[in-house]
């Protein structure tokens, strides 16, 4: 028997517009609603609606089946407000799909950001914030499974993983610490007591998120007879095949013309034609089979670029530098009581404003050029720290009028 396990990310940052040093005290505007807004449409339109409804068809088509059409769902707290802001309609749509019984859904950072590595206090409450947004919007919905930004991943995150509760996480399947072990079953982190770990099968995610539409590839085009028989082929040498990506990938990142919706439509009636294949959530999957060893990831990895490590973001001193001052300010933020001054501070913990500074070159370049909102990582860096300053004169005037309230108090009781 083998089970398939869809995990979809689904994220849209709030991206900072173009902001000036000029623009340094006299706008704490830092985000580029214009822009912000045409993007989600666009990707609502090409990726988000059309998608949903065709899972919709799934679930529906297959609801009497004995093995149901499942998928899972992380989407960041980030890319929620923005559907509420721009395209309610998503939102329903999503809503919708949770509704049927056959959508998990997943927690992590609410702000999609790299908060562990930086503050675990700040993580905890992303995490807390992320999980209370998805009980309200999702009628009491209470994931049980926890998938760091960006598989962002090691035994340390793990371990502390388990002791919010969560019973289970994601990981990259990479083969440095894998070695002879297979993606495609069940794992307990090294120093874990009871959550579990899924690992992506990055080789079958990837031939649809990435070389789906790429003619030079030596298996192009991607049937769904082909795709299925290399599924099928994992029988007897695994028990479930995580297949984790992007879910932008479908009419985003490979267009309708490619075929991708046709394919994805296809695809659960092939693969259900072997009797002893199955969709499962993560959380089934933790619990149908068993664990087949213990996986020491000591380091961190990520499901980023050639590496898997995380210089997509920390690769640069550009990287470095920005993200270490906007977290060296975290105590002085809260213990402002100006919820707007905490709330733009805690967007610019978003991972993709440091992903937009990366300066890789080759195949990595290309693919944070394609994701970047600006002409250069300089120009995201100039703003971002631009943005930065004026959260930190922001910052210094609350703090001036906190003491001056406390002097004349003083003078008063005195």
């Amino acid at each position: 028997m083998v089970s398939l396990c869809f995990y979809f990310q689904v994220h849209q940052p709030f991206r900072v517009k173009k902001y000036r040093i000029f623009d340094i005290g006299s706008s704490n505007n830092y985000f580029d609603e214009d822009k912000n807004r045409a993007i989600m449409n666009k990707v609502a339109r090409k990726c988000y609606l059309p998608m949903n409804n065709l899972l919709l068809e799934l679930i529906n088509k297959y609801k009497s089946n004995d093995r149901k059409f499942k998928v899972a769902f992380s989407i960041s707290g980030v890319a929620l407000e923005q559907m509420k802001l721009y395209a309610p309609e998503v939102l329903e749509s999503f809503q919708k799909l949770v509704e049927t019984g056959y959508v998990e859904l997943l927690t992590e950072t609410y702000y999609h950001s790299l908060s562990f590595l930086y503050s675990k206090e700040e993580f905890k409450e992303q995490v807390e914030e992320h999980k209370k947004t998805i009980k309200k919007l999702f009628n009491g919905y209470e994931p049980k499974v926890f998938r760091n930004t960006e598989l962002i991943y090691s035994n340390e995150v793990a371990k502390y993983v388990e002791g919010l509760g969560f019973e289970a996480i994601l990981a990259e399947g990479w083969d440095t610490f894998l070695g002879w072990r297979s993606s495609n079953f069940v794992y307990k982190p090294v120093g874990c007591k009871k959550i579990k770990l899924l690992t992506k099968n990055y080789k079958l995610s990837d031939d649809i998120a990435f070389r789906f539409s790429n003619k030079a590839w030596e298996e192009w085009p991607l049937t769904v007879e082909k795709y299925v028989s290399w599924l099928n082929s994992v029988n007897g040498n695994g028990e479930v095949i995580n297949l984790f990506m992007d879910y932008e990938t479908f009419g985003e990142h490979q267009w309708e013309d490619t075929g991708i919706f046709e394919f994805m439509k296809k695809l659960p009636e092939e693969f259900l034609k072997h009797p002893d294949n199955d969709f499962v959530f993560p959380s089934e999957a933790v619990k149908k089979y068993p664990v087949r060893d213990e996986l020491d990831i000591p380091f961190l990895i990520s499901w980023a670029d050639t590496e898997r490590d995380l210089s997509a973001w920390l690769g640069n001193r550009m990287q470095q530098n920005s993200i270490k001052e906007l977290f060296e300010i975290e105590k002085e933020i809260k213990e402002i009581s100006d919820d707007k001054l905490i709330k733009d501070w805690k967007k610019l913990t978003t991972s993709d404003h440091f992903y937009y500074m990366c300066t890789k070159y080759w195949a990595d370049g290309d693919v944070h050029k394609y994701f970047s909102a600006y002409d250069s990582p300089y120009d995201a860096y100039v703003y971002f720290m631009n943005a930065f300053n004026d959260v930190i004169l922001r910052l210094r005037e609350e703090q001036t009028k906190i003491n001056e309230n406390y002097k004349v108090q003083n003078l008063t009781e005195g």
